[in-house]
């Protein structure tokens, strides 16, 4: 989305993308306490974090577990801290309650999979495309192929609905979303995937991302006592200095690592001469958890039937996402 222009006021360019990051301590501040040279650590960064070296305010920094390594480390940050303020901040997520999440193969999908099954009897449903759900089948309590009518499908399983539902998809699945809210459920929109849809940005195609949002209502919002939220992790700490709080986010879950009840999913590891590739990844929505760009590792000697090849903007490539598995360079981890 960065790439492509489709959030508000990036960085001129040339730019360095980026948003979280691990490594090792190797300068301080001169006011600098808590920290020491050669401290493993993660932080968020204010773009600039695809980098051998990154600079970062220290309320930005956090202290490696002694078990998770630096792979874990770079996946934990974002996908973590988001889902657990949407679940537990936002939508006050209690025992017995239901949660539909979308993209419930990438890494905001997994955690949010993993932090509500730290609370009894919560049931998830989840959207993804079909060749990721033998993966992902276990995190989940219903799983639906992204491209059906999860609408019917849920209501079958569940005819009030949910009391969450989590959303970066944005387009038509808003009001998608809207209509299977029970009574005081919460709507949370957290992005907006369905506008990249091409190799470059195209204003056919972001117009009709947003001309499919259903305009909400607010008289029928408090006659049907439903809640729509938003939510930016990025907004939070960079423009609404709110640090503190994502702190105190950061410590009840690495209390939860450290307990084993949650864990970072990692996709893939690739060199940073490999970006190209494994942003395709990404965009054709082949991933399950994080990719890492790891600043140590050699670029993958091409496959012989690897495909590099910018694919088309247009609707035609959802309908093939399963050919996504052919795609693969192989610099997988388990």
């Amino acid at each position: 989305m960065v790439r492509q222009g489709n959030i508000d006021n990036p960085p001129k360019t040339p730019l360095v993308p980026g948003f979280e990051c691990s490594g090792i301590v190797e300068a301080l501040g001169d006011s600098v306490k808590g920290f020491e040279i050669g401290d493993r650590v993660m932080a968020f960064v204010n773009y600039n974090a695809w980098a051998e070296v990154v600079c970062t305010p220290v309320e930005f920094v956090y202290r490696i577990p002694d078990d998770m390594n630096f792979s874990e480390a770079a996946a934990f940050p974002m996908n973590f801290v988001t889902a657990y303020m949407m679940l537990f901040e936002v939508a006050n997520l209690r025992e017995g309650m239901s949660v539909l999440v979308h993209s419930a193969g990438g890494g905001v999908g997994q955690a949010v999979a993993q932090l509500c099954s730290t609370i009894p009897n919560v049931t998830v449903f989840g959207t993804a495309s079909s060749f990721k759900h033998e993966a992902i089948k276990n995190s989940v309590t219903h799983l639906f192929d992204r491209n059906a009518d999860y609408v019917q499908e849920v209501k079958r399983i569940s005819a009030d609905g949910v009391d969450i539902v989590l959303d970066c998809l944005c387009g038509e699945n808003t009001g998608k979303g809207l209509s299977l809210l029970k009574p005081l459920g919460t709507y949370i929109l957290y992005g907006s995937s369905n506008m990249v849809t091409g190799e470059t940005k195209s204003f056919f195609s972001f117009a009709k991302s947003w001309w499919q949002v259903e305009k909400v209502n607010p008289i029928k919002l408090y006659e049907e006592n439903k809640v729509i939220a938003g939510f930016s992790l990025l907004n939070l700490l960079f423009k609404q200095n709110r640090g503190g709080l994502i702190k105190g986010v950061m410590d009840k879950l690495l209390n939860l690592y450290n307990s084993k009840k949650i864990k970072p999913v990692v996709d893939s590891l690739w060199a940073l001469e490999e970006v190209k590739e494994a942003m395709q990844r990404i965009h054709d929505r082949g991933n399950i958890g994080k990719l890492i760009l790891d600043v140590e590792k050699a670029p993958t000697p091409l496959m012989a039937n690897d495909s590099t090849e910018t694919s088309e903007a247009g609707e035609e490539e959802e309908d093939h996402e399963g050919d996504n598995e052919n795609k693969e360079r192989m610099p997988f981890i388990q």
